[in-house]
């Protein structure tokens, strides 16, 4: 049996501790182990390498992929997954691990479709595949976040400033709910549900009435307004100093934590156990404290479902 795996789309802290799951679980299956450098631009270009367990040796710890990840326009044409599944069979390829979020998956739909069965194991930051719980770098991703809030806490107390946080996340507020809600932020702005601009610079005023001294607001990159304009906003309304801080890649990086760790390391376990039992292509993730699996197409049409009851929590708290 032979196995490739590679990682595609952005980058996710824990990648890396699942394709030494995957790589170690498989070799002592008796499996022979390929890592595709740079996704499925590599894939095109026959960038394979055997994995040994020495090649994922210190890796556990470690942020990023060293398998590397990129972007391929050419890969989302008929032709181009042609050729990446020519270049699989030319391999001998039995099965394609795929770690990575929804663009990711579903260009490993494509290569199932074309007669390679696929593992996909959902790896990124924005905690927006609906078939999962959570995503792998979510939890270390949040983390991230809540660190640089105590950080700029403190000069945004010092200032006397409002500081408005923008996280990543695309379309989905995750990251801004779940950090927001820890980090005591006093608003919370995700794509999600609408916001009334009017509202928080009520909040801020009542706030400084009542001898607040600073604010800090978590704002997701998909709602609508620029972070800066929305600072200038909240400052010509309110009178109150407000600055934009967009935190950016800086959520990318980073020692996967324990959670992430263990998440990516279970699902690559599992990843394993299905190819051993000579599976259809399947998506990996988790629901509670359990590892689940649905066949790859169906996992990719399900809607990722909100949850508002903790939105809400998070406006009551704030």
């Amino acid at each position: 049996m032979k196995i490739a795996i590679l990682t595609s789309g952005g980058d996710a802290p824990g990648m890396n501790a699942a394709i030494r799951s995957v790589t170690r679980c498989a070799l002592t299956k008796g499996m022979t182990v390929y890592g595709i450098q740079r996704g499925f631009a590599g894939l095109l270009d026959g960038e394979f390498h055997e994995l040994t367990f020495n090649s994922v040796s210190d890796k556990l710890q470690r942020g990023g992929t060293f398998l590397q990840t990129a972007r391929c326009a050419e890969f989302r044409t008929i032709e181009g997954q042609k050729r990446g599944a020519q270049m699989l069979k030319t391999f001998g390829i039995d099965y394609l691990v795929v770690i990575g979020g929804d663009g990711s998956l579903t260009g490993g739909l494509s290569v199932s479709k074309l007669g390679i069965p696929v593992m996909g194991i959902p790896g990124t930051i924005d905690n927006d595949l609906g078939y999962t719980d959570f995503t792998i770098g979510f939890d270390t991703a949040v983390n991230t976040v809540l660190d640089c809030i105590s950080k700029i806490r403190d000069t945004s107390s010092s200032h006397e400033r409002t500081t408005i946080i923008e996280v990543m996340g695309r379309h989905c507020g995750d990251i801004a709910l779940y950090a927001g809600m820890a980090g005591g932020a006093e608003a919370v702005l995700i794509p999600e549900i609408d916001y009334d601009i009017n509202d928080i610079c009520q909040r801020i005023i009542l706030g400084r009435n009542r001898g607040k001294v600073h604010n800090v607001l978590i704002k997701a990159e998909g709602t609508e307004m620029k972070s800066d304009e929305l600072a200038a906003l909240i400052e010509e309304r309110t009178g109150v100093e407000a600055r934009a801080v967009i935190l950016a890649y800086l959520q990318r990086g980073g020692s996967p934590t324990a959670r992430d760790r263990m998440l990516a390391t279970r699902c690559g376990e599992k990843a394993v156990q299905l190819i051993e039992q000579g599976s259809d292509s399947r998506a990996i993730g988790c629901a509670g404290n359990e590892i689940i699996h649905y066949p790859l197409e169906e996992a990719l049409q399900m809607k990722r479902e909100f949850n508002k009851d903790l939105y809400d929590l998070a406006v009551i708290l704030s």
